[in-house]
């Protein structure tokens, strides 16, 4: 018997203590940098790089910077004290502020600077409420966000009645016509979306058709053919002696172009509801109107609202490319700004890109952080 071998244990081990639980930072550090040899090299030459690199971009941009002064000459110094090479400065800012005014509102002439300014202040004013859930008096809200403020705004912004000088839409410029652009393509975008997601997947041959022909023409082809088209082939089909706007053009364009992307996000959305919500609906006898607004958009909207964001994040920095068509937002103004003698560095082109990066870092990011809040907060399908 000796000889034999045992495949089961004839005593039990002796019980271990339970693994420690460390959920300290000096734990978490411990675990995931310097938890082997290779690991703990890997972190300080990493992390000795990391550091190295943002000490010196913010030695550039703000230790070392030029915050004041009224020409290139104060940005084209060395700053005691700084770390740029001999005859090179850090970021200039002064150049920055002296255009401030500029990337903000273009030409708009600065005695009538009031009237962006309100249009700004309602415009805020009215959009905290709008994107606070539970708010009170969400139509009323909605109905002076996306209805009384941009008709409120036209009349302000170019003026010719209620006693306001006339100020065409070729002074505009900056951040202003970003906005602009931006607010009235997304307001616009999401219901004709909608209706072409819809007229996309109807069962009348016609509108299915048409539907179809447009997103594929329009998403066929880049922003740029759109605004082009908009710009030099539009006034082409008018009657003689009628013109359009060239900002207006601006506007039809980028809000096609954002319906017919919107249109294939909803219909994503709108191909994830299980049939049997469709036919729920059917069996209360809830007509096509209803079925859609009470029972299957508001889930469509839901399911893809990464998407939806996705696509205004894109649209707001696409407004840059309206320079092809000589109307200059943010970006335009900045890459206009280079030319300035006062102002030609070698540093301040980067400025420039840097404060204008940073601004539609600001709003994209805004964007995003509001998109997952409210993916949060509509998320009721699983209850914790």
């Amino acid at each position: 018997m000796s000889d034999q071998v045992y495949f089961l244990r004839r005593q039990f081990l002796a019980p271990e203590p339970p693994p420690a639980s460390d959920k300290s930072a000096a734990g978490w550090i411990r675990k995931n940098l310097f938890a082997s040899p290779l690991d703990s090299l890997m972190t300080v030459v990493f992390g000795g790089a990391i550091i190295w690199f943002v000490l010196s971009v913010f030695d550039w941009l703000f230790i070392s910077a030029v915050w004041s002064g009224d020409g290139r000459a104060f940005c084209a110094t060395t700053v005691q004290g700084g770390n740029q090479p001999d005859g090179w400065s850090g970021a200039c800012w002064a150049y920055v502020g002296d255009w401030f005014t500029q990337f903000m509102v273009g030409s708009y002439p600065r005695d009538q600077l009031w009237r962006p300014i309100t249009v700004a202040a309602l415009f805020v004013l009215l959009l905290v409420p709008f994107l606070m859930p539970k708010a009170p008096r969400k139509g009323l809200n909605a109905l002076l966000l996306l209805v009384a403020l941009p008709i409120l705004a036209y009349i302000l912004l170019l003026g010719g009645s209620f006693g306001l000088s006339h100020v065409e839409t070729s002074m505009w410029g900056g951040l202003m016509v970003t906005l602009i652009l931006s607010f009235i393509g997304i307001v616009v975008s999401l219901p004709f979306g909608i209706l072409l997601a819809l007229g996309r997947r109807s069962q009348m041959p016609i509108v299915r058709a048409a539907s179809i022909g447009f997103i594929e023409l329009v998403r066929g082809v880049p922003l740029i053919t759109v605004l082009f088209m908009a710009s030099v082939l539009l006034p082409l089909f008018l009657p003689p002696g009628d013109n359009i706007d060239k900002f207006l053009r601006a506007l039809i364009g980028v809000s096609i172009f954002a319906s017919a992307y919107m249109a294939e996000v909803i219909r994503g959305g709108l191909q994830a509801i299980p049939k049997g919500q469709y036919e729920g609906a059917d069996s209360l006898g809830l007509s096509f109107g209803q079925k859609m607004v009470f029972i299957i958009m508001p889930q469509a909207i839901k399911l893809v609202i990464p998407g939806i964001v996705n696509t205004f994040i894109g649209m707001f920095k696409d407004t840059s490319l309206v320079s092809i068509i000589n109307m200059y937002d943010l970006l335009g103004i900045v890459k206009a700004s280079f030319g300035d003698a006062k102002w030609i560095t070698p540093v301040t082109p980067l400025t420039g890109l840097i404060f204008a990066g940073f601004i539609f870092w600001i709003f994209c990011f805004g964007m995003s952080r509001y998109s997952a809040f409210i993916e949060r907060h509509l998320d009721t399908g699983h209850k914790r």
